[in-house]
């Protein structure tokens, strides 16, 4: 993000309360992402002050790669939108995950509904003749109050840059929305977004098709499914089969290369390890595993799992996954029960826990309940050893020192769970998982692996 007015804006835009845009470090991608929920980034795309926003696909990244000048008018802009389940894979290559896919054809039509509340009017430049009138009766239609300043098609209408940037100043539009396709919107954009008077421009690719009619969006089911681009495939194979054949596989494979290189070999060992010990547990345990799901369905009413948000590498939140060993309204009692924790420090655990079922009683003692954590291994979210996996809650009182132990991704087992687990103390299992951070190994890792056994059947702190 190097546009100049980039932090001085975002910053004016938090001192009146509006959002600050959240943004994440892509390394398979080299790209900062938005990381955000649509509406928070909607809020802060139309807060004061002036910005230009791009949306990232995997053709955009692979054109990135090819083409110098929109490598440049990307990096040269001040908002980038992560869009499409590509974005999002290589994210997960990184061990990063995003809030929402924010993709143009569903933002930016709610981002226009939030202008029209406003009072802000909205410019369409681009298209074949026709479409951008076309996509403004649509948005006419749709979204009661919004003002169009003006339409302009992106053929003989573009032309003349000069008359192009004279026309949309001159209808005073606060929006610019530019579909020319990737590379020539982004780079229009960067040529001239300075010349332009409106606050907020975004390049919207295909956008003005969609809302014209033009071009048919896959059914929402297809959608949901995040196979959108086997429909567009679909539509016009003469002309995609390059782009979402070829091109997705040479994405993917660019951002996996890319991965690896920022790896160390260290790194790729502990992957190793984690996937091939995960694995081969879940084939080695699945009737375990299986009976130990029948066994709570027949104990308790609610599900066999718990999910539950906790905090990963870098603070960053993921779901994890647990047998349930408690009754299902455990989560509204435990406000209840923190007065009550057998523990010093800001970690709540109970050794009297009323929540706790028959069942779950039995599979807290051999630690059967964690082992759905195999699953969190696998998809990248956990390792087999490293730091408890801490709750949002716990990391918000955490003192500096503390948050050491986020530098490394969390574990099913780990130094404080072979050391007696409940029964030590939040400040000395800090220290462990910091003084396990600095120096963790494959050795360290297949030691503490051997002393799981002992500690699970010790049964020492497990309730």
């Amino acid at each position: 993000m190097k546009h100049a007015t980039f932090t001085t804006d975002f910053d004016l835009a938090e001192r009146i309360g509006a959002p600050r845009l959240t943004t994440k470090f892509i390394p398979a991608l080299g790209l900062d992402l938005v990381d955000a929920t649509s509406g928070l980034a909607i809020q802060a795309l139309l807060a004061p002050g002036r910005r230009r926003a791009f949306f990232m696909n995997a053709h955009c990244c692979n054109m990135r790669r090819r083409d110098v000048a929109y490598a440049q008018a990307v990096s040269d802009a001040d908002v980038l939108l992560p869009d499409g389940i590509g974005v999002e894979l290589a994210a997960k290559m990184s061990g990063a995950r995003l809030t929402e896919n924010l993709n143009g054809t569903d933002l930016v039509p709610a981002l226009l509904e939030r202008a029209a509340r406003m009072g802000k009017s909205v410019y369409l430049f681009g298209g074949t003749p026709g479409t951008a009138n076309a996509a403004a009766n649509t948005l006419i239609t749709n979204i009661p109050n919004l003002r169009i300043a003006g339409t302009r098609d992106g053929y003989e209408g573009a032309l003349d840059t000069d008359a192009v940037i004279s026309d949309i100043n001159e209808s005073g539009a606060d929006i610019v929305l530019v579909a020319l396709g990737v590379p020539a919107q982004e780079i229009w954009l960067h040529r001239n977004a300075d010349r332009l008077d409106a606050s907020l421009t975004l390049a919207v690719g295909a956008l003005f098709d969609f809302l014209a009619g033009t071009v048919l969006r896959a059914p929402k089911i297809v959608r949901r499914a995040r196979m959108e681009w086997v429909w567009r495939l679909a539509q016009e194979p003469g002309r995609l089969a390059k782009r979402y054949l070829a091109g997705n596989v040479s994405f993917l494979a660019h951002a996996a290369m890319t991965q690896l290189s920022q790896r160390s070999f260290a790194d790729m060992q502990r992957r190793f390890l984690d996937v091939t010990v995960s694995a081969s547990a879940l084939l080695v345990l699945s009737p375990v595993l299986v009976l130990t799901a029948v066994m709570i369905k027949c104990d308790s009413r609610g599900p066999v799992l718990f999910r539950q948000t906790r905090i990963g590498r870098d603070g960053t939140p993921f779901t994890m996954l647990k047998f349930r060993s408690m009754s299902s309204d455990a989560e509204a009692r435990r406000a209840d029960l923190l007065k009550n924790s057998d523990r010093d420090g800001v970690c709540f655990k109970s050794r009297n826990d009323p929540r706790v079922t028959r069942v779950g009683r039995f599979i807290r003692r051999f630690s059967i309940d964690e082992l759905p954590q195999i699953i969190n291994v696998l998809r990248g979210d956990m390792a087999i050893v490293g730091p408890r996996p801490a709750l949002p809650s716990e990391v918000a009182a955490y003192p500096k020192r503390a948050l050491g132990r986020l530098v490394v991704k969390p574990g099913i087992t780990g130094v404080w769970q072979v050391s007696g687990r409940a029964n030590i103390g939040f400040d000395q299992m800090v220290e462990m998982d910091i003084s396990y951070a600095s120096s963790r190994n494959l050795l360290l890792d297949l030691v503490l692996i051997i002393k799981t056994f002992g500690a699970v059947f010790s049964g020492r702190g497990a309730y």
